[in-house]
Order: C-alpha cells, then sequence, then structure tokens
C-alpha cells in the first residue's frame, strides 16, 4: 500500500508539472535610471514597459504565463547598473530590459552576456552593437543609421553647407557627434565649431555665444533632454536665429514642457514619436496618457515595443528559453498588422540592431510635427 501511494504520488507530481509551471510568473528584469541625470528617458522606458506589461497580462501572458516585471533604478551610475545585472542574473531573469543609457549599458551588458540573458536596450552608442555581443538588441536605431539618415535631410532638404555641433561629453553624447561629423564630411558640409559641454551642465551662455559667432548656417545638438532643454533657453535668450536640428532627444516631450517657446521650430529625426500618423502610434499614446496622465516620449514607446518584441517572438519558438529567444531575434522581421504593440514594422539584423520607418518632426505649438517619414534604411 505504501509503495501503491508513493507510485501515486509521483504520478499526480508528473502531471502536475506542467500546470505549476505555467502558473509561475516569467522574470523580466529592469535596469532604470529613476533618477539622476537619466531620470527621464528612464522612467519614460520604464512607463512603457509596465503599461505592455499590464496589458500582455490582461491578455493571458505569454504561452499561458504571466509576467512579473521588476525594476531597479541604478541612479544613472554605471557601477550600480552593473551590480543590479548581476541581480538580475542571480534572480533567473528570463530578459534584461535597460540600462538606456549607453555608458551603464556598455559596463553591464557583460554581465547578462556571461550568463547568456537576453537583453534589450535603449542605448543608442554605435559601440554597444559592434562588439559581438549575441544577446544585446536595441529598441532605439543605433546612431551609425540615424546619423547619416539625419545628415542627408541637412544636406539635401535644408541645403546647409555648415555647422555648428554641440554634444554631451560622454559615451552617448560622444558617440553621435562622431557619427554625425563622418556622415557630414561624406556629404561635403563643413564642421564650423565642435562645442563639447558636460553631462548635468547649467550654464549654457558660452556655448551659445560660440555657435553664434561660428556663422554656422545651422547648429546640430545631440545632448540628454535636461541638457537639451538649457541649451534652447540660452539660445532664445542670446537670439540665435538659425535652424536648429537635433536627433531624439532635442525635440523629445520633457524638452519641450522644460525649454517652452525656445523650442518652436526646432527640428528632429527620430525613430519613433508619438505624433507619427500610424493607428498603432495613437493607440498607444492614449493609453499611456490614461495610464499615467502625461505623454510619453521616444523612451516610453521604446520599452512598450521591446515586451511585444520579446512576446511575439518567444510564443514563435514556444518555450521560454533566453539563449534561444536571442538567437531568434537575430534577423526576425515582426509585422505590426500581426503583432500591434511592436507599433510599427521592425526588422532585427545579426548584430542586434533594428530597422524600420523613421520620421522628421518639427516643434510647432508645444508638439511634434510630423513633416517628413525616412524610409527603412536600404529603401529610397
Amino acid at each position: 500500500m505504501r509503495l501503491f501511494n508513493a507510485v501515486l504520488i509521483s504520478i499526480l507530481a508528473l502531471v502536475a508539472a506542467p500546470a505549476i509551471a505555467q502558473q509561475v510568473p516569467v522574470l523580466l528584469f529592469g535596469i532604470m535610471e529613476l533618477s539622476g541625470t537619466g531620470a527621464t528617458p528612464g522612467t519614460n522606458f520604464d512607463n512603457g514597459v509596465k503599461l505592455a506589461v499590464k496589458e500582455i497580462n490582461a491578455a493571458g501572458g505569454i504561452l499561458g504565463r504571466k509576467i512579473n516585471y521588476v525594476s531597479v533604478d541604478t541612479q544613472t551610475n554605471p557601477a550600480v547598473a552593473k551590480a543590479m545585472a548581476q541581480k538580475a542574473v542571480d534572480d533567473g531573469a528570463y530578459v534584461v530590459l535597460g540600462p538606456v543609457h549607453s555608458g551603464s549599458m556598455i559596463v553591464s551588458m557583460g554581465e547578462t552576456r556571461r550568463a547568456e540573458i537576453t537583453n534589450f536596450t535603449g542605448g543608442e552608442a554605435a559601440v554597444i552593437t559592434q562588439q559581438g555581443n549575441p544577446y544585446v538588441f536595441r529598441t532605439s536605431f543605433t546612431q551609425s543609421i540615424s546619423m547619416p539618415k539625419l545628415a542627408r535631410y541637412i544636406g539635401e532638404q535644408m541645403k546647409v553647407k555648415s555647422v555648428a555641433v554641440v554634444f554631451t561629453n560622454n559615451d552617448f553624447g560622444k558617440g553621435g557627434r562622431d557619427e554625425m561629423v563622418k556622415a557630414l564630411a561624406a556629404r561635403g558640409i563643413k564642421v564650423a565649431v565642435d562645442i563639447s559641454t558636460d553631462p548635468g551642465q547649467v550654464d549654457f551662455s558660452s556655448v551659445a555665444l560660440r555657435a553664434k559667432q561660428s556663422d554656422a548656417d545651422a547648429l546640430f545638438a545631440y545632448l540628454t533632454e535636461e541638457e537639451g532643454a538649457r541649451l534652447l533657453r540660452e539660445l532664445k535668450k542670446q537670439g540665435y536665429s538659425k535652424p536648429i536640428v537635433g536627433e531624439t532627444t532635442i525635440i523629445g516631450q520633457k524638452v519641450i514642457e522644460l525649454a517652452g517657446a525656445a523650442s518652436e521650430g526646432v527640428l528632429g529625426h527620430v525613430g519613433l514619436t508619438p505624433d507619427a500618423p500610424q493607428p498603432t502610434v495613437k493607440a498607444f499614446d492614449e493609453k499611456f496618457q490614461r495610464e499615467y496622465k502625461y505623454r510619453s516620449d521616444h523612451n516610453g514607446m521604446k520599452g512598450y515595443s521591446a515586451v511585444y518584441m520579446i512576446k511575439a517572438v518567444t510564443e514563435k519558438i514556444g518555450k521560454f528559453d533566453s539563449k534561444a529567444l536571442a538567437a531568434a531575434l537575430h534577423g526576425a522581421h515582426i509585422s505590426a498588422k500581426d503583432v500591434p504593440g511592436v507599433l510599427l514594422d521592425v526588422s532585427i539584423d545579426q548584430n542586434g540592431d533594428l530597422d524600420r520607418e523613421s520620421f522628421i518632426v518639427k516643434v510647432v505649438g508645444g508638439k511634434q510635427q510630423v513633416i517628413a517619414t525616412v524610409p527603412p534604411l536600404g529603401r529610397k
């Protein structure tokens, strides 16, 4: 009888195991800049992830399992980010999301690589995916893709012959500056003045003066949100009248709010914007505002779409295996028609870089107004 009971218990355990496994939530671990100089992009990214997780869980989760999303604050400190990446590994994360800042990602991604855990980042520095890490994937364009797109617009549409370059002196800023200078040179556009600024810099009076005195046809700004807003206010204060153009950070919603009237007329190339005309993007914009009572920028869209990319490819491979997930993400194409949560059709190459449509926007009346659509790389 005792032997029979033991066999019966074993059989019941085997039968129950799959059901129990389905009930255990799958861990997504967010390494986010929730304070410090990266708090604006980090908080937006984090909120985008949370919104997607809420929606997916309400619809039954992924392969029948709910998502447990845990996010921690790096304080915009690379050393803290590295420690949190190790914690994610120790806690058994299926996927790590973040950091958003390139400098922190460069330091922390070695931990997830050693553990063979898929790691998404909002960082744009080209070096992130140039190191051959098979577990790293972007939610944004690499600078080596976005800067040539923008340089083409500056030369062909704006008819600019010389540019004043202003950038933040960190991994993010230097990487973007280097790619832009190279892209401008390829089009015969002169860099009239090259101005480095410090992360967290408050006083931009000398920066604005140097840009103004350079007499360049336009100014290219590549700074974090708060610094970008300070630069715009100072340029307006000094009566700068030339076109101002930049990448996503110079026309983010936070910059528009902080700079106010000084942001009017600023142009930017964005991979994602809540003002894009696509129905999927408009639906996201409405849901985000309803959930958080403010408007997201591109970072919220990156976090949101990343979770849906994870869901789509996990369901394609039919199991929770982070190594297999990374392998399947390389070369993947996800259609927004099939998976609306990815927002726009997206393709991922063998380096972990993505390609999709992007936009040129102009700040008009305190909002981003899309004035041109830029096709994916390789399409004219």
